[in-house]
């Protein structure tokens, strides 16, 4: 194995000064060394002073990449995104690695329970809980509810994954989220 990630890190052989040849042999190490059956299209664009990189999978191997979550496309956008580090210190870069649309129907549905959430927070008058989230999906339901301003938004709890509390926003700002009654709903489990 150590011969993998010297071939990804470029233990000591000569350093190739093109980032797309770079990512694209560390996406082939990967594919070949994983034995996947998937192609990619990769794409680079500039924008201001950041390299996008945007990864698509396709292949009959694709519910690999789904399954648990993503957890698959999240290390392979992750060793991307270190090795672009770790060969151009001094570009910035942005990794976005997919397969087949997998991030935005996440980020769909993900809005959609929000939406139901913050409905039943306006309808109610009172403070529901979205169940507990990794840090880049509570970040996708934060941004959606606070283009909303009859709601607001809190992480709760401690750890990598928390709750997010969704409850109406006052004109007081005393933060209580409108509760008089100090009534809850707990809801998002799935």
């Amino acid at each position: 194995m150590a011969g993998f990630f010297s071939k990804l890190f470029g233990g000591g052989a000569k350093k190739d000064n093109n980032l797309e040849s770079v990512v694209e042999a560390t996406l082939n190490g990967i594919l070949e060394k994983g034995n996947f059956d998937l192609s990619y299209e990769l794409n680079l664009s500039k924008k201001d002073d950041v390299t996008e990189i945007k990864i698509d999978f396709s292949g009959n191997d694709e519910a690999l990449l789904k399954d648990y979550k993503g957890q698959l496309l999240d290390a392979i956008q992750l060793i991307i995104k270190r090795v672009t580090q770790h060969h151009f210190a001094d570009i910035q870069t942005n990794v976005l690695v997919d397969c087949g649309g997998y991030r935005e129907e996440s980020e769909a549905a993900l809005i959609e329970r929000a939406e139901h959430l913050k409905t039943i927070a306006i309808e109610q008058g009172k403070s529901v809980y979205y169940r507990a989230l990794p840090p880049k999906e509570r970040k996708v339901v934060h941004q959606y509810l606070a283009q909303d301003g009859r709601v607001k938004s809190r992480s709760l709890g401690d750890g990598l994954y928390k709750k997010i509390k969704i409850y109406p926003a006052t004109k007081s700002g005393n933060g209580q989220g409108g509760q008089a009654n100090g009534a809850d709903t707990v809801a998002g489990e799935n």
